[in-house]
């Protein structure tokens, strides 16, 4: 058990590697900007760029590289990702950072989804979801931790350094992966036609829109969730960090629920999240017209969205081993895909909604992407009862 917490400790140390990785950018962009001669709209492409790459190359990666060990490739993908972010650190022009932090980019998804994969291999099955959550977890503690400390280092230094120290906790993180991660264990390979078969099991392709809807509605509004609290709740700029920052911790939160639920009732108990959240839609309009009613609602929103990572990622590994066993990798990589699919049409909602409804009316794209995602939440669950019901059928 002692060598198990250790792992675990490895595993989550990756996600929040990870997570500084592509969220510190956010916090150093100005100085990034600066220091490299371009405007900081040029430098916000490096933003878009990461996460076009992300999303692209983590499905090729992951299939393609199915058919070799799990141990050998995720410290090969480690070492790809260590020097690409070294290079970031010493990178000296625009093109030669954007060179390597698409290197990155392209590595990060496959690094996720194989760090998930071992979780599943090394957890007991009793504390398999909560591990997932921790994981989940330290994305969003580089998030409020990594992002603020990496612009006050970029401030008092470079932000040189904050990629520097991103490298050294990739070193040391990849020592210990080396060192405690099991060398050898069950893997099925399987072609790339073996692998997508995934995809047309109803369980699975409505699971994946699930995951899309569920970042749609977070980005439909917490896109412009700066001049939410300045703008339109009245919080200074010196306020509005702390209140950031609890938001932050909220996410952290919800995610560690969403283990406690992943490992009791699963995917069967997301509908009434959604039907919380849509309540939650229809009241901020109003809520938003005074200062802490209108954050409390901003507070509850970001403890009850991460509620399905989870749950919807235990499920993609149960029907992947259950059935499709040669697609497990892949399975583990639908989240964080369809994931970055929905922060792009949430983006996109979120500034319509802006330039149409204004500020305060923002949350009806998000009300529209949750009434969706409440559907497809009853959809899948009626899916799953129907395959308990018929063993035998074959994937549709």
């Amino acid at each position: 058990m002692k060598k198990y917490r250790w792992q675990a400790i490895a595993l989550v140390l990756v996600a929040f590697m990870l997570g500084c990785n592509e969220f510190m950018v956010v916090g150093v962009i100005s100085d990034i900007a600066h220091s490299l001669n371009v405007t900081v709209a040029a430098a916000g492409y490096l933003v878009t760029m990461f996460a076009i790459v992300y999303a692209i190359s983590t499905p090729v990666i992951t299939v393609l590289t199915n058919r070799f060990g799990r141990y050998p490739l995720l410290m090969t993908l480690m070492v790809i990702f260590l020097i690409g972010n070294t290079w970031s650190g010493f990178a000296g022009t625009y093109w030669t950072f954007l060179g390597s932090r698409l290197i990155t980019a392209a590595v990060a998804g496959s690094i996720e989804a194989m760090i998930i994969v071992f979780a599943n291999d090394i957890a007991p099955r009793n504390k398999r979801a909560m591990l997932i959550s921790w994981i989940a977890a330290g994305f969003s503690v580089a998030s409020v931790v990594g992002v603020p400390v990496g612009a006050a280092i970029s401030a008092a230094s470079s932000w040189h350094v904050t990629f520097h120290l991103i490298s050294g906790l990739s070193l040391i993180t990849c020592l210990i992966l080396g060192w405690l991660l099991p060398k050898k264990g069950t893997h099925v390979s399987g072609g790339i036609k073996d692998q997508l078969v995934l995809l047309t099991d109803r369980r699975i392709y409505l699971g994946a829109v699930l995951v899309l809807f569920s970042a749609a509605t977070l980005y439909a509004y917490y896109t412009y969730i700066r001049p939410l609290l300045t703008t339109q709740l009245g919080f200074d700029l010196k306020t509005m960090t702390l209140m950031l920052s609890l938001l932050g911790v909220m996410d952290i939160i919800g995610n560690r629920l969403s283990g406690t639920i992943a490992g009791r009732s699963g995917v069967r108990t997301l509908p009434w999240f959604y039907l919380a959240q849509i309540g939650l839609f229809l009241l901020m309009p109003v809520a938003l017209s005074a200062t802490w009613p209108g954050y409390t609602v901003l507070l509850i929103l970001m403890l009850l969205i991460p509620i399905i990572n989870s749950p919807i990622q235990v499920h993609f590994l149960d029907v992947a081993e259950a059935d499709y066993p040669q697609a497990t990798a892949f399975a583990s990589s639908l989240n964080a895909i369809f994931y970055n699919v929905g922060i792009s049409l949430g983006s996109a909602t979120a500034a319509g909604s802006l330039t149409h409804f204004g500020l305060k009316h923002l949350s009806w794209g998000s009300l529209v992407f949750a009434v969706i995602a409440l559907i497809l939440t009853i959809l899948l669950n009626r899916a799953i009862a129907e395959r308990r019901q018929t063993p035998g059928l074959e994937h549709e």
